[in-house]
C-alpha cells in the first residue's frame, strides 16, 4: 500500500477526550477492550454497534451501566442502518468482519460482509463527515503458506502459492478494504489509518479465530489430561499480539496526525508452535509432552505458515505505538481468565 505523498492535515488527529466514537463489531474481543480504553481516555460517548451474529452481549455486558455507552443493533451490510448510527460521530473503528474460518464455511457471505459492509461504513462516514476512520486490517494481506518467511514489511505483496483458498480470500478482502479507505481519502478527504493486526488473543477470547483457537484447544486438551498436538515439527512461527496492546493501537491511530497509512500491529516477539505449547504446559504445571499429528490437507491452522516475523517499527514512527505485553504474560492472563470463566 503506497502512502500519500502529501503531509497529513492537522485535522487528521482526533483527540479521544470529548469525542463520540462508534465501534462497528463492538461485541467482540477487540471491540470490548477498545471500548474500555476509550472510556478511560475520556470519550464523551462510545457507540457499540453489532448485529450479534458472532459477537455476544456478554462481551460488552460490563459496559452497559456506563452512561456514556450506547448499544446499537445494526448490520454493516445495511447502509440505511449505518447512516442513522453514524450521525454526529467523530471517529469510527471498523472491526466487523468475517475471519478465515468464515471464508472457509460461507465464502459468499464473508465476501459480502468484508467488502460491501466496509464500503457501506466508509460511505456513511463520508456522508456524515466523520473526522477519522480506523480500519482493522490483518497480516493476512501478506498471504499464507510456506512462502511467507522473513520480515513481513508493510510494502510486501500478497503471497498465495500453496495457501488454503479461505486464507487467500480473507487476505484479499482486507486488501480491498484498505484500498476502499484509500480511495475515500483521495476523493473525499476521509482521514483513515489501516491497522494490520497480527493474531489477537486475550481475555474474552472466542473460539472462532483459527490461530488464537490453537491456544484454547491446547489448553482444553491439557486440562483433560490429553497430550497437546503439534501439527508440524514445532518450528513454524506466528506473531500474536495481546488484545490490550491492540486497543491502545486503535486509540493511537485516532489521536495521531497520520492518515493514508497502513501499519503492522504485532506483539513483542514472534513465537514458534512448540514454544507456544510449552507456555500452556508451564501455566498448567503439566508434564505432558506434545504429539506430532499432521493436519489434513487444506486445514486453516497456525502451522500453515513458515518462519516469519512482523516488524512494528512503522507503527512506532507513524502513530507512536509499540507493544508492551510479552507472550508469556499474555497467555497467563488469557488462561487465568479462562479458568475464572469455568468457575462461574
Amino acid at each position: 500500500m503506497t502512502e500519500s505523498t502529501t503531509s497529513p492535515p492537522a485535522s487528521a488527529a482526533l483527540p479521544i477526550r470529548g469525542a463520540r466514537v462508534l465501534i462497528a463489531g463492538a461485541a467482540s474481543l477487540v471491540g470490548s477492550h477498545t471500548a474500555e480504553h476509550l472510556l478511560r481516555a475520556g470519550a464523551r460517548e462510545v457507540l457499540l454497534l453489532d448485529n450479534f451474529a458472532f459477537g455476544t452481549p456478554e462481551a460488552i455486558a460490563h459496559l452497559r451501566d456506563d452512561p456514556r455507552v450506547r448499544i446499537v443493533r445494526a448490520d454493516i451490510t445495511r447502509l440505511h442502518e449505518l447512516l442513522t448510527a453514524t450521525q454526529g460521530v467523530d471517529g469510527v473503528l471498523l472491526l466487523a468482519a468475517h475471519m478465515t474460518l468464515g471464508f472457509a464455511q460461507t465464502p459468499w457471505q464473508a465476501i459480502d460482509v468484508n467488502v460491501r459492509g466496509a464500503q457501506n461504513l466508509i460511505e456513511a462516514c463520508r456522508l456524515h463527515r466523520v473526522r477519522k476512520l480506523v480500519f482493522a486490517s490483518s497480516n493476512a494481506v501478506y498471504g499464507y503458506g510456506p512462502g511467507v518467511q522473513g520480515a513481513l514489511h508493510e510494502d510486501l505483496p500478497l503471497h498465495s502459492v500453496g495457501a488454503p483458498p479461505a486464507a487467500v480470500l480473507y487476505g484479499a478482502s482486507k486488501i480491498i478494504g484498505e484500498q476502499l479507505c484509500r480511495q475515500a481519502w483521495q476523493q473525499h478527504g476521509l482521514a483513515y489509518v489501516a491497522l494490520r493486526y497480527s493474531t489477537v488473543y486475550g481475555e474474552r477470547q472466542h473460539y472462532r479465530a483459527a490461530n488464537a483457537l490453537y491456544i484454547m484447544d491446547t489448553y482444553d486438551r491439557v486440562r483433560r489430561g490429553e497430550r497437546p498436538v503439534l501439527p508440524g515439527d514445532g518450528s513454524d512461527s506466528k506473531h500474536f499480539v495481546y488484545v490490550g496492546d491492540v486497543a491502545r493501537a486503535n486509540l493511537a491511530a485516532f489521536e495521531s496526525a497520520a492518515t493514508d497509512v497502513a501499519v503492522n500491529i504485532s506483539g513483542v516477539d514472534p513465537i514458534t508452535t512448540r514454544a507456544l505449547v510449552q507456555l500452556v504446559l508451564d501455566y498448567c504445571g503439566s508434564r505432558l509432552t506434545p504429539q506430532f499429528q499432521p493436519d489434513p490437507p487444506g486445514t486453516v491452522r497456525l502451522t500453515a505458515g513458515g518462519a516469519f516475523h512482523i516488524p512494528h517499527d512503522k507503527a512506532g514512527a507513524l502513530i507512536g505505538w509499540r507493544p508492551e505485553v510479552p507472550m508469556r504474560e499474555g497467555v497467563r492472563r488469557l488462561l487465568a481468565w479462562r479458568e475464572a470463566q469455568a468457575r462461574t
